[in-house]
């Protein structure tokens, strides 16, 4: 099968049309109808049908372009090692959200020092679903806090950061004990479903304190969003990047140590990006000791 037959099919899905797969990829539409049907020749079903003015997949066509994705790049990796000495292709790289937000613009600008040509694929989620992905092989690595349960042999962890949790309030509301504040004050919740928002959970039965819960929300920034208007307070890690500058907030250590949620990078060791997944590593240390 030639890629590049392949590599149409493809362009015509995301395009919806001939016309614009044949833009793309610098051809005429019927050099790309040629194409089209070769590959319907060779996998005994046709691929693609009209619906209006567009161009759609058949439910063959569906599951053909559902992997096809994947096969192309894995042909582009593979064209990567054979002729360059210096990795270039896309890294697939997770992120959670507080990261994305904080952290991740200067981990790509030193990452960007390094490997100026590499094109990076982020996928923004919670640790869990991004760990998940990482053990399937679906992302080369992810920035995510690091699991209560033992890493499979297939996966590297490296621990980067350390973030403990705080009492986050808005400047605008004094806090002179701050377990009489969480009890008193409506608690913005951070989703408690996520590894990070369990540690609050943990951290409130511990002090016995029955807080007043108004909102729940997946997102950090999002939860110091709400907190800067003073809706109510929250127990939040202190996640690193300059997500506070600027914002009518405060933070204020809690009377029981020990309670944080851990940061660091997981990769998959089979990844053929281990150079990248090193440079990666590399300029998140140097980014948080910006911070």
């Amino acid at each position: 099968m030639e890629s590049h037959f392949l590599e149409s099919f493809v362009a015509v899905i995301k395009h919806g049309s001939i016309a614009g797969a044949a833009r793309q990829l610098d051809l005429t539409p019927a050099a790309i109808t040629l194409r089209l049907k070769a590959l319907e020749n060779e996998f005994g079903a046709p691929l693609v049908q009209r619906s209006g003015r567009t161009v759609v997949s058949t439910e063959a066509g569906a599951r053909v372009f559902a992997r096809a994705q994947t096969v192309l790049r894995d042909i582009a990796d593979l064209k990567s090692l054979a002729t360059s000495t210096c990795m270039t292709g896309q890294l697939r790289l997770g992120v959670i959200a507080s990261a994305a937000s904080g952290l991740l613009p200067g981990v790509l600008g030193y990452f960007n020092e390094q490997h100026p040509n590499t094109r990076i694929l982020i996928q923004r989620g919670v640790s869990s679903v991004l760990y998940r992905a990482v053990c399937d092989e679906e992302l080369d690595a992810a920035l995510v806090v690091e699991p209560q349960f033992g890493i499979p042999k297939t996966c590297e962890w490296q621990r980067l950061n350390d973030e403990p949790l705080i009492l986050l309030a808005s400047s605008a509301l004094r806090v002179d004990d701050v377990h009489e504040t969480l009890a008193r004050e409506p608690l913005i919740r951070y989703d408690h479903s996520h590894w990070g928002g369990k540690i609050a959970d943990d951290y409130l039965r511990l002090a016995g304190i029955e807080p007043i819960e108004r909102y729940e929300l997946d997102a950090l920034d999002s939860v110091a969003a709400l907190v800067e208007k003073g809706l109510g307070v929250s127990l939040v890690p202190n996640w690193a990047g300059p997500w506070i500058q600027g914002r009518a907030l405060t933070r204020h250590s809690l009377p029981v140590e020990g309670f944080s949620r851990q940061v660091g990078l997981l990769w998959n060791r089979s990844s053929i990006r281990a150079r990248q997944i090193q440079s990666l590593l590399e300029a998140t240390q140097r980014a948080l000791a910006d911070d």
